[in-house]
């Protein structure tokens, strides 16, 4: 049963990950050949520009993983407060894990990353291996700080006898809390964001529009030494731009 749960969780996973890596690619290749005609209207930029994809597939795996690390860390706050509300029930500790299993899988259902966990940890438990650790090792692959926070002060409290169930509701408020602050701060930013997407594609749409209204007014900067160097320092100062505006709008809680 273990080595089919497991097998399951592991064909999941790949799944998501071909799915991930297949939106990359796509991504990749449109930007590319996107730049090459606009900036310099010939197939060969496209091949130069490739070796590109594994610094574009780096940053955008990481921007994947953060969205992930996000929704982990909310979905993270709701069950433990399952924990909690087991705990109140009289189950112990290990057990109000278990539980919360079963609370998870009905409220997020089977494929979601914290219901996936969360079946690892009932099958760990089953097997008598400690919570403390358990939960270490969790936070450990989830890189996910508030799991982190929450493993360190529950392996303390174990230790020391401390009472859980107040730990618990305790670190739950303090994850709602720095979620409330991230949604605020999404909020005030969003019209930036978007102001930045829509800045991110108008030199773009200014090369396609003056093609268009104005046919042969760019060629100048086309198939010549001298035009190649202009649109290549364009698209380095534009790269610059883009690299400087994401950095801007990514704020770290």
């Amino acid at each position: 049963m273990k080595k089919r749960m497991n097998s399951h969780t592991r064909k999941s996973s790949g799944k998501a990950d071909y799915k991930e890596q297949i939106t990359i690619l796509a991504e990749f290749l449109a930007i590319d050949a996107l730049i090459s005609f606009i900036f310099y209207r010939s197939i060969i930029p496209f091949f130069l520009i490739l070796p590109a994809y594994i610094q574009y597939r780096k940053m955008r795996k990481e921007d994947f993983a953060e969205k992930r690390r996000r929704e982990l860390s909310g979905q993270f706050r709701e069950s433990i407060l399952a924990v909690s509300t087991a705990l109140n029930a009289g189950y112990s500790v290990e057990n109000a894990f278990i539980e919360a299993y079963g609370d998870m899988k009905q409220m997020y259902g089977e494929e979601m990353l914290i219901v996936k966990e969360y079946r690892r940890i009932a099958e760990r438990l089953k097997n008598n291996e400690a919570i403390e650790m358990i939960l270490s090792d969790f936070a450990a692959r989830s890189r996910v700080e508030d799991i982190r926070d929450f493993a360190d002060v529950f392996s303390t409290a174990k230790r020391s006898g401390g009472d859980m169930n107040k730990i618990i509701k305790r670190a739950a408020g303090n994850i709602g809390d720095k979620i409330d602050v991230k949604r605020e701060i999404d909020t005030m930013i969003s019209s930036k964001r978007y102001e930045q997407r829509i800045m991110d594609i108008v030199p773009f749409g200014i090369i396609a529009y003056l093609t268009i209204v104005s046919p042969g007014f760019l060629d100048v900067l086309y198939h010549n030494v001298k035009g190649i160097a202009i649109m290549t320092a364009c698209l380095l100062i534009y790269l610059a731009g883009f690299y400087l505006s994401e950095k801007i709008v990514k704020i770290k809680i």
